[in-house]
C-alpha cells in the first residue's frame, strides 16, 4: 500500500485534496470516485510530481507506418486478437509473437516482433506499444497502461475495442458520404480535360474558316484550349509546388493550428468535422475516466487524440483552468465549442459524480448528430453538382454548336 496526494471537487462542486491509501494510482482513484469526488490530480505521496504515464499530443497524431499502412480495421482486430487472448489466460508474450507469426502485414508483423521483443527484455506491454507512437495512439498506450497497474488488461482492450469500432464507424460514413461527390468532381474534371485537350483544337480550325466572329461562349472555350495547350505543363508544376510548399506548412504547428481552424470554416463540411473531434473528445475522456485516470491527465492525452489541432488547443485551455482550480463545465464553457444543452450535460455529471456516464451520452448525442450531418451532407451537395454540371454542359452545347447553327444558317441563306 502506498500514500497518495489527491486534489478533485466533491458532488456540491467544491475544491477538495488530501491523502489515500491504495495499492495503485488506479486503484486510488476509483476509491475517490466511489467517495463521490472527481479526481483533478493524483499523485504518490513519495515521488511528488510525477505522473507516470502522460502524454501530451502537439497535434494530429498521423498513423502511418514505412512500408505497408497499418489500417484501422488491422489495429481494431489486433486489438480483438489481444484482448480474445489475454481473456483466455495466454501470456502477453506469447500472444504477440503468435500474433506477429500470424499478420498478413509485413509493417504490422515487424512492429509485434519488435514489441514482443521489448517484453522479453523486461519493458511492460504499454512501454513496448510506446516506442511505436504513429501506429499506436496516446489513448491507445494510456489504456494499456491502466490495464497493466490494475491487473485488468482485458477489460482494458475491450473498453479500446468499443472505442476504435466507434472511429471506424466514424470514418466510414464520412467516407460513404463523400464518395459520389469526389466521383462526380472526378468525372467532371475528366470531361473539361478531354473536351479542351481534344475536341475544341479539332474544331478551331472550322471555326476559324467561318469568318464571323464567333459566340462568347466558344471564344471562352478555345482560349483556355490554347491556354492549357501552351501553359499547361507549366501550370501543373505550378499547382503541385504550391501543394506540396502547403503541405509542408500544414506539418508545422503554426500551419498545422491554422489549417485544423480553417477545416471547422468549410461550407457543409466544418461542423460535421467538428461535432467528429468533439464526439471523440467525449468519448475517449469518459472511458479514461471510468478507468480511474485523473481528470488533469485525461485531457493532456485526449488533445493530442482529436484529429483537429485547434480544437486539441481549447482542451488543452480547459486543462489549464482546471489546474486552476476552475469546474470543468466553466472551462468547456470558455471555449465556445460547446452547446447549452451539452454543457448541462456535462454540469450534471460533476454535480453527481458520474462524469463518466455523462460524458458518453454526450458523446452519443454527438454522434446522432453526426447521423444526421452526415444525411444533410448528401441531399445538399446532390443538387449542387447538378446544377454545376448543368451549367458545364450548357457552356460546353453552347460553345460547340452555335457555330454549328450559324454556318448551317448562313449556308442555306447562302
Amino acid at each position: 500500500m502506498a500514500s497518495y496526494l489527491y486534489s478533485g471537487r466533491d458532488n456540491q462542486g467544491k475544491a477538495v485534496s488530501g491523502s489515500i491509501q491504495a495499492g495503485s494510482e488506479q486503484g486510488a482513484a476509483r476509491q475517490l470516485q466511489r467517495q463521490g469526488i472527481l479526481v483533478v490530480s493524483l499523485k504518490i505521496q513519495q515521488e511528488q510530481g510525477r505522473q507516470r504515464g502522460q502524454t501530451s499530443g502537439s497535434g494530429l497524431h498521423m498513423e502511418f507506418h514505412f512500408g505497408p499502412p497499418i489500417s484501422a480495421d488491422e489495429r481494431l482486430l489486433l486489438t480483438r486478437q489481444l484482448y480474445a487472448l489475454t481473456r483466455a489466460g495466454v501470456p502477453i508474450i506469447r500472444a504477440v509473437n503468435g500474433l506477429a507469426e500470424t499478420a498478413t502485414n509485413p509493417a504490422l508483423s515487424d512492429i509485434l516482433q519488435d514489441i514482443g521483443e521489448s517484453l522479453i527484455s523486461g519493458s511492460d506491454l504499454s512501454s513496448a506499444f510506446r516506442q511505436h507512437p504513429k501506429v499506436f495512439s496516446p489513448i491507445f498506450i494510456n489504456m494499456v497502461s491502466i490495464g497493466e497497474t490494475t491487473g485488468r488488461l482485458s477489460e482494458a482492450l475491450e473498453r479500446l475495442i468499443a472505442h476504435l469500432d466507434m472511429e471506424r464507424e466514424t470514418q466510414k460514413r464520412l467516407k460513404t458520404a463523400l464518395r459520389y461527390p469526389a466521383m462526380v468532381v472526378t468525372s467532371i474534371v475528366a470531361a473539361l480535360s478531354i473536351v479542351t485537350l481534344y475536341v475544341i483544337p479539332n474544331f478551331a480550325p472550322v471555326f476559324a474558316s467561318m469568318g464571323s466572329e464567333l459566340p462568347l461562349p466558344t471564344r471562352i472555350l478555345i482560349a483556355s484550349s490554347e491556354i492549357v495547350q501552351t501553359w499547361g505543363v507549366f501550370i501543373a508544376v505550378g499547382v503541385v509546388m504550391v501543394l506540396v510548399a502547403l503541405w509542408q506548412y500544414h506539418k508545422t504547428p503554426e500551419g498545422g493550428l491554422l489549417w485544423d481552424r480553417w477545416k471547422l470554416r468549410i461550407p457543409l463540411l466544418g461542423s460535421l468535422y467538428e461535432r467528429i473531434a468533439l464526439a471523440r473528445f467525449a468519448r475517449s475522456l469518459a472511458m479514461m475516466i471510468a478507468s480511474g485516470v485523473p481528470i488533469l491527465r485525461c485531457l493532456a492525452i485526449v488533445s493530442g487524440s482529436l484529429g483537429n489541432r485547434y480544437i486539441g488547443a481549447a482542451i488543452q485551455k480547459m486543462q489549464a483552468g482546471v489546474e486552476r482550480g476552475e469546474r470543468l463545465t466553466s472551462t468547456a464553457a470558455n471555449t465556445g465549442l460547446f452547446t447549452p444543452l451539452v454543457l448541462q450535460m456535462m454540469a450534471v455529471g460533476e454535480e453527481t459524480g458520474s462524469i463518466d456516464r455523462l460524458m458518453n451520452d454526450v458523446a452519443d448525442f454527438y454522434e446522432e448528430e453526426i447521423d444526421y450531418d452526415l444525411k444533410q451532407l448528401a441531399d445538399a451537395i446532390e443538387p449542387i453538382l447538378l446544377v454545376f454540371m448543368g451549367a458545364l454542359v450548357l457552356v460546353l452545347a453552347l460553345g460547340v454548336f452555335l457555330p454549328v447553327w450559324e454556318l448551317g444558317r448562313a449556308a442555306k441563306g447562302g
